[in-house]
C-alpha cells in the first residue's frame, strides 16, 4: 500500500501554504486521491512533482500547560506580551512554537499553553517562571 500524505502534511514538507497545495491538486499539477472530503497524495506522486525524494525529519515536540495563580490582569498581560515578543524576535528558520494564553479575572489565574520544540519550550518556560516569580 502506498504511503499517503494529507494536504497539510505536503504543505509542511514543501514549506507552502495549504491553499497553494490544494490549488496544485485542483489544477491537476499534483495528483491526489479524494478520500471522503479530503485529498491524499501518494509519496510517489509527491516525489515526481518535486523531482526529489521526500525527506523525513524526526521532530520532537512538547506541550506544556502553565498555570499562574494570584496574578493581576496587568502582570498577566505583561507575561503574554513578553511571550509574543520573544516569539516575534526569532528567525523564521527556527523551529515553530505556539503560545496561547487565557486569563480568568474571577480566579485571578493565567493559563499558558506552549506547543513546540523541546529546547524552545524549555527556554520559554524559564522566561515564564522568572516573570511569574517577579525576577528581573
Amino acid at each position: 500500500m502506498p504511503e499517503l500524505y494529507s494536504v497539510e502534511q505536503v504543505a509542511g514538507l514543501l514549506g507552502l501554504h495549504v491553499r497553494t497545495v490544494r490549488g496544485y491538486v485542483r489544477d491537476g499539477k499534483l495528483p491526489a486521491t479524494r478520500i471522503g472530503k479530503q485529498y491524499r497524495i501518494a509519496r510517489h506522486d509527491l516525489e515526481e512533482f518535486t523531482g526529489a525524494p521526500v525527506q523525513r525529519h524526526r521532530r520532537v515536540e512538547v506541550t506544556s500547560v502553565v498555570q499562574v495563580d494570584a496574578i493581576d490582569p496587568e502582570a498577566a498581560s505583561r507575561i503574554g506580551l513578553t511571550m509574543t515578543g520573544a516569539l516575534n524576535g526569532r528567525d523564521s528558520g527556527d523551529a515553530r512554537i505556539r503560545v496561547e494564553t487565557a486569563y480568568d479575572p474571577e480566579r485571578a489565574s493565567l493559563k499558558i499553553v506552549l506547543i513546540g520544540d523541546t529546547d524552545d519550550t524549555a527556554e520559554l518556560l524559564r522566561l515564564v517562571g522568572a516573570m511569574a516569580r517577579g525576577d528581573r
